[in-house]
């Protein structure tokens, strides 16, 4: 490894620092602890919302700030607060949707939101929603009624790469469309609202240039950040176009490959 030691950490979580077991090893937690130790930033970027953020914020000790909602919310993990919100407002989410039924009438939507969620009745909850409470199942009017900072759309059975191309055809000049799953789940943001855009508005209020940021992933919505940082780390069971993308690989996150790049950057 060169000398560049980062003045920036932003690492994804589900898939890179969270293993297949849903948890985070001591060892990934004590890397991440050197960072700031080290006088540096760490900044947990994710497609998670906040309400999903408690048990993470306890497992890594409380250390740095997450972005959620891949980009839409700035989230403070020291006090688990919402620092900022970048969302989709009523009318545009009421667009979406309707566009989407026209063109995949199979999809069923839910909408988040900084303290809960909306969803459709027969929207299918995943294992995270279905033993965590926060949520309402809404008719259409309560589905729009306000403005939100992610817009889901879940498919039975279609492949999500499809799937994605698909929605950014009917919708992708109303909203930023992404997926970071296996299954058939669209994620929109507001438009222009990705990874990248929230890490380089955050970078910028603290002084700290693209060159000077390490970033990790390991799904289609870390790409933009993983384009942006100066230098980007895929782990090995990353989505082959992150693969493609980034400017080196690590270990898997079952082999805590982020936290074997962090022991080297900060000894």
């Amino acid at each position: 490894m060169s000398d560049f030691t980062p003045r920036l950490i932003a690492t994804d979580l589900d898939g890179t620092i969270v293993r297949s077991d849903g948890t985070v090893s001591d060892r990934t937690v004590a890397a991440l602890a050197r960072v700031e130790r080290a006088g540096a930033t760490l900044v947990m970027v994710t497609g998670r919302p906040p309400r999903w953020m408690k048990d993470i914020a306890a497992e890594v000790g409380h250390h740095g700030v997450a972005i959620c909602a891949n980009g839409a919310v700035l989230y403070d993990l020291h006090t688990e607060t919402v620092l900022r919100t970048h969302e989709i407002e009523p009318r545009v989410i009421e667009q979406v949707v309707r566009k989407l039924r026209e063109a995949v009438p199979e999809l069923r939507f839910a909408v988040e939101h900084p303290d809960g969620f909306f969803f459709e009745a027969s929207y299918n909850l995943g294992r995270w929603d279905a033993r965590r409470f926060g949520g309402q199942a809404v008719d259409d009017a309560t589905l729009f009624s306000k403005s939100g900072t992610k817009l889901l759309a879940l498919h039975p059975a279609a492949d999500p790469d499809s799937l994605a191309a698909r929605a950014i055809g009917a919708v992708g000049d109303l909203v930023t469309v992404t997926h970071s799953s296996g299954r058939g789940l669209l994620e929109m943001s507001a438009q222009g609202i990705t990874k990248a855009s929230a890490l380089a508005e955050f970078c910028n209020e603290q002084g700290i240039t693209s060159a000077q940021v390490a970033a990790f992933g390991d799904m289609p919505n870390d790409l933009p950040m993983l384009t942006w940082a100066g230098t980007s780390y895929g782990v090995a069971n990353a989505h082959p176009d992150v693969l493609a993308t980034v400017t080196h690989t690590t270990a898997s996150n079952d082999d805590d490959g982020v936290a074997q790049i962090l022991e080297k950057y900060y000894r």
